[in-house]
């Protein structure tokens, strides 16, 4: 495209696809968002809410390796995979198990560095441009072990990301004192760790304060309207016509922000990278007390967050359709994952029992940026990393299509690369 876009269709509604859109107002653009149902209804409800650009990393990692495949069809295991014929899953993980190497792993935390270090400048962007939602600042932020050699292997795992270039800033704590700042930090909790320089957010409040914001700055909302079709109209106008139920209407260019449903709309535009769900639970208690700041179980890769008088625990990762019904199963692997390092937390009294679906690809990095057509984008793939790297993703792609010049920062996130 040689000329910055006046209208931009961005369809989805979720954090990365508000992002855009609010980032493509700053420049002019006159943007209209769809989303079949509305703001952050999908993966963005019912995350952790972290913004945590320390441990913005790719999925697979040499870990993965270590899991067999007996403990990859258990539904306890904190990574699950249910029994499945379903070819496309079974080719998408033996190359998420390719890429779970070390070297591969180093290359894919290289690429995420740039854009790592201006995430919580894109939120201080949108902070100053007048979005409301409330941010805090994780101080503290607390990881919590089982064990004194738990937290040495954490602190290796700190110098191997800092050695490449990742900013990792870690202190170690007593137990004793990690209780101060999380009084619900039960006596098998014998070692922690401080985290410094990140920050969390309520989730659904957030997305709804920036969904709010796009809208006030002017921009078209077709919420309940689902897109079925995305079309390059050829000729001089050069235009792309979106379409789906009760609508039909012409853009200069558009944004595919779909999350798992990504590669049904860009197929057409020559993005052949796989992208599959990788489903995260969580659920709200009420405990005793409220930490200050966001806890973290390494150990068992379950997270807590305290969100308005609430606590929200969330983990697990399974790959299963997206559409398949929550699994009670999962649900109760969570609570018996937490419930030893737990006290004064009444873990049977839960509620906003949820599941969302990340959109996963396997060498565990984004698809950001133009298609085989210029007049079509793709923001994707993000993993557990999308309310992280949202606000700098709508940011950077807002530059890359008024500008026509990617960015550095995303050009390790190719969304034709196979």
């Amino acid at each position: 495209m040689s000329r910055s876009p006046r209208t931009v269709a961005v369809v989805g509604a979720g954090m990365l696809g508000l992002s855009t859109a609010w980032f493509l107002q700053e420049r002019g653009v006159e943007v209209t968002v769809f989303d079949a149902v509305g703001p952050g209804a999908g993966a963005s409800w019912g995350n952790a809410g972290w913004i945590t650009p320390t441990l913005s990393t790719p999925l697979p990692e040499p870990s993965m390796l270590a899991y067999g495949v007996r403990q990859l069809l258990r539904p306890s295991s904190p990574l699950y995979v249910p029994p499945t014929a379903d070819p496309g899953l079974i080719g998408f993980l033996a190359r998420l198990g390719r890429n779970s190497t070390a070297s591969r792993w180093r290359a894919g935390v290289r690429k995420l560095l740039e854009i790592n270090t201006q995430a919580l400048d894109a939120y201080d962007a949108l902070a100053a441009g007048g979005v409301d939602g409330p941010i805090r600042e994780a101080e503290p932020f607390v990881f919590g072990y089982t064990s004194p050699e738990q937290v040495r292997g954490m602190y290796a795992e700190g110098e191997k990301l800092a050695a490449l270039g990742q900013k990792v800033d870690l202190e170690p704590l007593s137990a004793e004192q990690a209780r101060a700042f999380a009084p619900m930090l039960s006596e098998q909790v014998r070692g922690a760790l401080l985290l410094h320089g990140q920050r969390y957010l309520d989730p659904p409040a957030y997305v709804a304060a920036l969904a709010e914001s796009v809208r006030a700055r002017g921009a078209h909302t077709r919420y309940g309207v689902e897109v079925t079709a995305v079309t390059e109209l050829r000729g001089d106008a050069g235009r792309i016509r979106v379409a789906g139920s009760a609508v039909e209407q012409e853009y200069d260019a558009v944004v595919l922000a779909t999350g798992v449903a990504l590669p049904a709309l860009a197929a057409p535009f020559g993005v052949r990278a796989r992208v599959r769900a990788g489903r995260g639970y969580s659920f709200s208690v009420v405990p005793e007390a409220l930490p200050v700041g966001p806890v973290y179980f390494p150990g068992c890769s379950a997270v807590c967050t305290p969100l308005e008088g609430r606590m929200r625990i969330a983990g697990m990762m399974e790959f299963r359709s997206p559409g398949a019904p929550l699994d009670p199963r999962r649900i109760r692997a969570l609570v018996d994952s937490v419930r030893p390092l737990l006290r004064g937390v009444d873990l049977d009294d839960r509620s906003e029992e949820w599941v969302g679906s990340r959109p996963c690809t396997v060498d565990g990095l984004p698809l950001v940026g133009a298609t085989a057509s210029p007049r079509v984008y793709v923001a994707g793939g993000h993993a557990m990393e999308g309310m992280t790297l949202g606000p700098a993703t709508g940011r950077l792609l807002a530059d890359a299509i008024c500008t026509g010049t990617t960015p550095a920062a995303l050009a390790g996130f190719d969304p034709l690369r196979r």
